[in-house]
């Protein structure tokens, strides 16, 4: 219930000296047991990837690009936490400002760029955290890295998470890291997808575990390339896939302040766009491969909305920001709701 007057005070800050002041709030907070104080998150077990999800609730890549407060947001009571973009080497990201709220529109636009401390600091991370729960890692390419040698970026990063992961996230989705999008495209994608799933398995064999592979793909897609993305997933038996990342479409909020800032657009205008291409993926996958839903979730209903157009998980972000912890205990009673009545 106090969550607003902390926004309000957040949201007087500069949007990335708010993100870096709560996650130092958080990791406080932890450590002096005041997280505990928190609303209990009821365990509503789901199992997908075949790995057993204490909720279908997650937190969505970038909020912890380099696994820091791992402890911390576990403590939130999601059924898992996506860590990242990590790329292999440490990069600092765009130039300032590159991170812009737009609440009139409860929406946030970021150019970050991938800026983080690289993937050995991640791991470190990881592994000094002692953390249990179900942990993705976001793995993506180093922004001087040429499209054609993408794949070696890709293939380093999974290998240094491979052993600490519980699932990797493949991310060629990002509007910030310049043409990192057209490693969506056919040729391109059979080519990444079949490195990846080949080390796969070489790295399953080598430390006697398989980790899944999930896909994180783009909202401005069109159905024909939904449609090819769908039969590529398939023939690579991929994991899972992540729908959607940010938008780089302005027609909701090109009025507002900010609303013209390059970079991608999360929140309430994502709504739409994330569960049509949700729906798309569901159609031409025919449950052959998982959905986890993502973009605009701000409710309880909206996250029973990604459900019911074909996702299995889903995963929050922007809500987070201007909902507060309470949005993640929302979510999960109403998809045990929603579970209870199909």
């Amino acid at each position: 219930m106090l969550y607003p007057l902390i926004r309000s005070a957040l949201f007087s800050l500069d949007p990335e000296d708010a993100h870096g002041l709560t996650l130092s709030s958080l990791d406080v907070a932890h450590t002096l047991g005041l997280l505990k104080l928190l609303p209990r998150v009821q365990s509503k077990p789901v199992r997908v990837m075949d790995i057993d999800f204490p909720n279908a609730v997650g937190l969505a890549a970038g909020l912890d690009k380099d696994g820091a407060h791992i402890k911390a947001l576990g403590d939130l009571g999601f059924g898992f936490l996506e860590i990242g973009t990590v790329t292999p080497r440490p990069q600092p990201g765009n130039p300032k400002p590159r991170l812009f709220r737009l609440p009139d529109a409860e929406a946030i636009i970021n150019r970050m760029g991938f800026n983080n401390r690289g993937v050995d600091n991640l791991v470190r991370n990881v592994e000094m955290s002692g953390f249990k729960g179900v942990l993705g890692i976001n793995i993506g390419k180093n922004k001087d890295t040429p499209n054609e040698h993408a794949v070696d970026d890709y293939l380093t990063c999974l290998n240094k998470v491979y052993a600490r992961a519980s699932y990797v996230t493949i991310n060629i989705s990002s509007p910030n890291t310049q043409n990192l999008r057209e490693l969506q495209k056919d040729e391109a994608l059979d080519a990444l997808l079949s490195a990846i799933k080949l080390r796969q398995s070489e790295l399953a064999q080598q430390h006697n575990r398989y980790v899944p592979v999930a896909l994180k793909i783009a909202p401005d897609l069109d159905e024909a390339q939904i449609a090819a993305i769908a039969a590529l997933l398939m023939m690579h038996r991929m994991d899972a896939v992540i729908a959607t990342n940010t938008t780089i479409a302005r027609d909701a909020v090109a009025d507002l302040p900010n609303g013209t800032e390059t970079g991608g657009l999360s929140g309430v205008p994502m709504q739409a766009a994330s569960t049509r291409v949700i729906k798309l993926l569901a159609h031409h996958l025919k449950n052959e491969v998982p959905i986890i839903g993502v973009g605009g979730i701000f409710s309880g209903d909206d996250a029973a909305a990604k459900i019911e157009a074909g996702a299995s998980l889903v995963q929050l972000y922007s809500g987070l920001i201007y909902r507060g912890p309470e949005l993640v205990n929302a979510c999960v009673q109403r998809l045990a709701v929603n579970s209870l009545t199909t």
